[in-house]
């Protein structure tokens, strides 16, 4: 008879082991056709109850009870283990409490852990328990896969040799696998043991791997208005006809195209498979996404000495997707105060030469009247992904030359310079956000970082011993964070958390090396550009109340904290800026209204510093 018992459990278990991958994945429930479950399956019914009223009933059925489990004085220490409630409030919970302990040990090996019998008293619940041996693997083998196939699938001979038999463990190199062979044109790959035998309480078999036919891409097909062209889809998406079909190209699609401004994606891509060949249809809009910004600003006259208001402007131009292939072309002027001006132009060139990198190449150029002028040229090669963001490598040239006329009457070296640097660096981008104009919940991540040589020119206006003791010549380090977080507030609110910072390093700064911080991008309630500072963080709280898809009323604060590292002139501070807003939705584009006050070391809390912003933004 115990020979019989043995054999029955070995059919059992074998039947188990080579279930199909999603079998295999299933977790074990009360049905009474699954086996190490008798017992628990079909458990002796609880005493009947005749209570003379519905509210006696529900007495009754929440009576608590006690659990009292009853097992071998050899599997004990193993139920120690486990955190097992002896009171329970209830006879359903009783079961999914003995169930819970069940299953949990089936999970660490044991696998012919049972409940073989309950018991039902008007207080108590007694349960015979068997917990058996654990199993363990004598080995797995590798049966037909390829070796570089099982290793990137994460197989190690030794996590599989005299190691206990952990079904979950199983499942996942299973699901591995499976991953693996649909990434490499086998999306209807199967997984399974073969030649598995058992002695005792150790399994040993192979992982054979059925492939069934293979399949390749068969060609991009868009559904919907977008007049994006398919061949910059092809390329962007590295999706190309008669390669072998990867459901993981088919997933980051999604993630891909939602980087993406100009198109809006209705649904997860589709994939249509027939004779060998996969289809993929994607579910695209335009949306509009050119850009023209014209933005007044109305700031208290930065000169002490004279009374009124000035202004400020900020003009942009911004072309995305050129004639459907995904170019991008940007141009943005900015009047910062009265004698500042800013320029900045991009152009960006996606699918250079057919590979997935995108050349961009930018330029900007900073003004400030009878003190210094700088040109940054930059080109940047970037490779986007789906799964590890957007990886840069960048360089950059930063010329700074002086504008003041009064330079040979100077008997001190001045806080600004002549200089030349050059860098090299690297970024990464990594972008989860909804949508990427009005986000109701994602994350945003932007970091780089730079090293390079700046080279001080001696200028020939000024006297050349004033150079002295200057080393002319340094290693100059800069790296830049920007984070941000939403968060959806019940129906329609959002809260943005956001971090910023930049700085450099260096061992002798001058004011138009430093980053410039203040305004209505950077630092809302104080002026344009307002502080010079060679690093500096601002945390940002904001809260948004959508009153339609476009349009939001918001509340926010901007805490900086920032230091002024020149030679002359060290210092730091912690400016505060609050303030509200509104952004709505009219005929002629987006109108934007910014009230917005600012605390520093210079300024207080005043009515009378008050910044106003309001501007137009129109999407075409």
């Amino acid at each position: 008879m115990n020979r019989f018992l043995l054999r029955l459990w070995g059919m059992l278990l074998l039947g188990w082991l080579t279930l199909p991958q999603l079998a295999a994945a299933q977790t074990p429930g009360l049905d009474p056709n699954v086996p190490n479950q008798p017992g628990l399956a079909t458990p002796t019914l609880p005493p009947r109850a005749t209570p003379a009223s519905a509210a006696a009933t529900r007495r009754v059925l929440a009576h608590p009870r006690r659990l009292v489990l009853e097992t071998e004085a050899i599997d004990r220490p193993v139920l120690r283990r486990y955190k097992v409630r002896t009171s329970v409030p209830d006879s359903l919970s009783a079961l999914r409490e003995v169930r819970d302990l069940v299953l949990g040990l089936q999970g660490d090996s044991y696998l012919t852990a049972s409940a073989d019998e309950l018991h039902w008293s008007r207080d108590t619940v007694r349960v015979r328990l068997y917990v058996g041996e654990q199993f363990r693997w004598a080995y797995l083998r590798n049966g037909n896969l390829g070796d570089g196939l099982l290793t990137r699938a994460g197989y190690r001979e030794k996590f599989f040799r005299h190691t206990p038999f952990v079904p979950e463990d199983w499942a996942k190199l299973q699901e591995r696998i499976l991953t693996e062979a649909e990434n490499q044109g086998f999306p209807f790959a199967s997984v399974g043991l073969d030649s598995v035998h058992l002695s005792g309480h150790d399994i040993a078999g192979r992982v054979v791997l059925k492939r069934g036919r293979v399949v390749v891409f068969d060609s991009l097909q868009i559904v919907g208005n977008s007049k994006t062209k398919k061949r910059f889809l092809t390329k962007y998406l590295q999706i190309f006809p008669g390669q072998p079909f990867s459901q993981q190209r088919v997933a980051a699609a999604a993630q891909l195209l939602r980087q993406l401004p100009y198109v809006k994606l209705r649904a997860e891509p589709e994939v249509r498979f027939a004779l060998g060949r996969a289809r993929v249809y994607l579910l695209l809009d335009d949306r509009p996404s050119n850009q023209f910004d014209a933005i007044v600003g109305i700031l208290p006259n930065s000169n002490a000495s004279q009374t009124g208001v000035q202004f400020t402007g900020d003009v942009t131009i911004n072309l995305r997707n050129i004639k459907g292939g995904g170019k991008q072309l940007g141009l943005q002027w900015r009047k910062t105060d009265a004698i500042s001006q800013l320029l900045d132009a991009q152009y960006v060139h996606p699918n250079f030469f057919g590979t997935p990198l995108e050349v961009a190449g930018t330029f900007n150029l900073y003004k400030q009247t009878n003190a210094f002028l700088t040109l940054r040229p930059r080109l940047q090669v970037t490779y986007p992904t789906a799964r590890a963001g957007r990886v840069s490598f960048f360089t950059e040239q930063r010329n700074s030359f002086l504008l003041d006329t009064l330079l040979r009457q100077k008997t001190v070296l001045p806080d600004t310079i002549d200089s030349q640097y050059n860098s090299y660096g690297l970024g990464y981008a990594w972008n989860s956000l909804d949508d990427l104009f009005f986000p109701h919940r994602g994350y945003l991540v932007n970091a780089q970082g730079a090293v390079g040589t700046k080279k001080i020119v001696k200028n020939g206006e000024l006297k050349p011993e004033l150079y002295d003791g200057i080393p002319l010549n340094s290693t100059q380090y800069s790296f830049g964070l920007r984070a941000e977080r939403y968060f959806p507030v019940k129906r329609a609110g959002v809260l943005l958390l956001r971090l910023r910072g930049e700085g450099l390093l260096n061992s002798r700064l001058f004011v138009n090396d430093l980053f410039r911080l203040g305004g209505l991008n950077s630092l809302r309630g104080f002026n344009e550009n307002q502080f010079y500072t060679s690093s500096y963080a601002v945390a940002t709280a904001e809260f948004r109340q959508f009153i339609g898809p476009d349009s939001y009323a918001f509340l926010f604060t901007d805490q900086a904290y920032l230091r002024h590292d020149i030679e002359s002139d060290r210092f730091s501070d912690q400016p505060t800026g609050v303030g509200a807003g509104l952004s709505f939705r009219t005929a002629a584009g987006l109108f934007q209204f910014v009230y917005s006050v600012g605390r520093a070391s210079n300024q207080a809390f005043e009515l009378k510093s008050s910044k106003i912003h309001f501007g137009l933004t129109s999407r075409f």
